[in-house]
């Protein structure tokens, strides 16, 4: 993910370029799918009965903050390429059968915006992503249409040091910025989803950044997801606001990796009536991630989600924490370790070690892509509100969601069902 964003921009000057649709390019064919897998996203049919032509799908806006992260371009150019049947839509939960009927943006008609302090053009971000082994070779290429109209509407973030506007201002300066984006682009609305680093908790009772951005999401009329730790919405100064908009919102941080085996492992100690005695974990990032969790405040806003995922399914907090290291060199990838300990029958002692590594873009942008298109859906169907649906993304998700990763799938599922029409 890319550094916080921090200065805000006013409105895309006059003549300022229009980005066409991210995965405009022509469908090379369906992605052939097993029962359960992902499926095509080849467009819908262009013709109406009788021959005569369709309308064109209605267009939707992703308003990023970071916009020119990790996240945010594998997001970008992973919606292209799996629009132009370039790739599979592997870890799409949105592209597997259950969702067919739920009625939810395709792909194509996605539309890329947002806000950072880079300055780094798409293209180069997604070329320097591929050298890494992110994005596989020659994507950067193949999608780099979408990419370069993705970053026109890029605008500045905020606040940068010595920026003298006040709160009020900034947050009018965002929510121009998106009605703008929205406006330009014909949109039928736009999903603002925070994917910038992590931010220290707030301290003095002022907005921080992320809270800023929220509160430009609703000013925009716009659904907010906080794939983050950061405070974003969650702020209580934003509290009323959000409750009074009438539009839907989701999260926060997003559950990628370690968290979400924890989700998996913690019912199952707790449903076998297993003891856990401790459970310890520790992390190794590079990137722009970890070098904003090398901040021990940002750093303890991370782990608050990690361990109360522990809390909410084991039913206790059990020894031990989580330790973050930030190792440059790593990049984008991540290794982390769990070491469980537990008793069994007769107080026999046990214990159980895990190590996943994996790339947090990669896990994370297909999460991202599904969640705009599923708030974009609720906010056209008129749901409005915390969306405790949408728990299973999440490790600090919405009240009233289940803890278990298997109950929130079947809430999701229900979900799905709810944006089909179905009761």
């Amino acid at each position: 993910m890319s550094a916080e964003p921090t200065t805000p921009s006013t409105t895309a000057p006059p003549g300022t370029a229009r980005s066409t649709p991210t995965g405009s390019t022509p469908p090379t064919g369906p992605t052939s799918t097993r029962p359960g897998t992902a499926r095509s996203t080849s467009p819908r049919s262009t013709s109406a009965p009788g021959g005569v032509p369709a309308a064109a799908p209605a267009r939707t806006g992703v308003w990023l903050i970071g916009a020119r992260g990790s996240v945010a371009t594998t997001a970008v150019a992973g919606c292209a390429a799996v629009a132009a049947g370039l790739r599979p839509a592997t870890g799409m939960v949105t592209e597997t059968d259950a969702f067919t009927e739920a009625a939810l943006p395709p792909l194509g008609t996605l539309v890329f915006g947002g806000h950072d302090t880079l300055d780094c053009p798409l293209p180069k971000r997604a070329e320097a992503l591929a050298d890494q082994g992110v994005l596989p070779h020659g994507l950067a290429d193949a999608v780099r249409a979408e990419l370069e109209a993705a970053d026109r509407e890029i605008r500045p973030g905020g606040p940068l040091p010595g920026d003298t506007r006040d709160e009020e201002e900034l947050i009018e300066a965002f929510a121009a910025d998106i009605r703008a984006f929205v406006r330009a682009n014909g949109l039928a609305r736009a999903v603002v989803v925070n994917v910038a680093s992590t931010e220290a908790g707030p301290g003095d009772g002022t907005l921080p950044p992320s809270s800023l951005y929220a509160a430009a999401a609703l000013r925009a009329d716009c659904p907010y997801v906080n794939f983050t730790p950061s405070t974003g919405l969650h702020h209580p100064a934003l509290a009323a606001e959000a409750e009074a908009g009438g539009l839907p919102y989701a999260g926060r941080d997003g559950k990628t990796g370690q968290t979400l085996l924890r989700s998996v492992l913690g019912p199952m100690f707790a449903q076998r009536a297993l003891t856990v005695r401790a459970w310890s974990g520790t992390n190794l990032l590079g990137g722009g991630d970890g070098a904003a969790l090398a901040d021990p405040r940002a750093a303890a806003a991370k782990n608050a989600g990690k361990e109360r995922v522990l809390a909410d399914t084991l039913g206790t907090v059990p020894e031990g924490g989580t330790h973050i290291d930030d190792v440059p060199a790593l990049g984008d990838w991540k290794t982390a370790w769990d070491h469980i300990a537990f008793d069994g029958f007769l107080g026999s002692r046990m214990t159980l070690q895990t190590t996943w590594q994996g790339c947090d873009s990669a896990l994370a942008a297909p999460l991202v892509l599904d969640l705009a298109r599923l708030l974009a859906r609720a906010h056209e169907t008129g749901l409005a509100g915390p969306r405790p649906e949408l728990a299973f993304y999440f490790k600090d998700p919405d009240p009233g969601a289940p803890a278990a990763l298997g109950e929130q799938y079947a809430q999701l599922l229900a979900f799905g069902r709810l944006l089909a029409g179905e009761r």
